[in-house]
């Protein structure tokens, strides 16, 4: 997995791109995310449409990174989510748990 980060008004948007599975993908995302909230970065915004795949360890890690940032007080919120990751939230009724949106600015708006 591939993260690249950028700044808009205060947020920090994250893209990953690859996969995010165990062994690789899902500790990446942990250190990205424990990084960012060290540097005082509150307000995250995930970028997922390069996501390729993503299995129960990604999914778990999405879950760790999200208590991670609000135990912090800030928010992370998730963009541009692939179908297949769509539809594995809506299963696992996480879907409640995040705050999805398709368009940046929307997202960048709602912090």
């Amino acid at each position: 997995m591939k993260a690249t980060s950028r700044s808009a008004n205060n947020i920090d948007i994250i893209k990953l791109d690859g996969k995010i599975t165990i062994g690789a993908g899902d500790q990446q995302l942990r250190e990205v995310i424990s990084s960012a909230v060290n540097e005082g970065k509150t307000n995250i915004l995930l970028d997922l449409s390069g996501v390729t795949t993503i299995d129960s360890s990604g999914i778990g890690e999405l879950v760790g990174s999200y208590t991670t940032v609000t135990n912090r007080g800030g928010k992370l919120k998730l963009l541009h989510l692939p179908a297949k990751l769509n539809e594995l939230l809506h299963v696992t009724q996480l879907i409640t748990v995040f705050e999805v949106y398709e368009n940046e600015q929307e997202a960048v708006n709602s912090f």
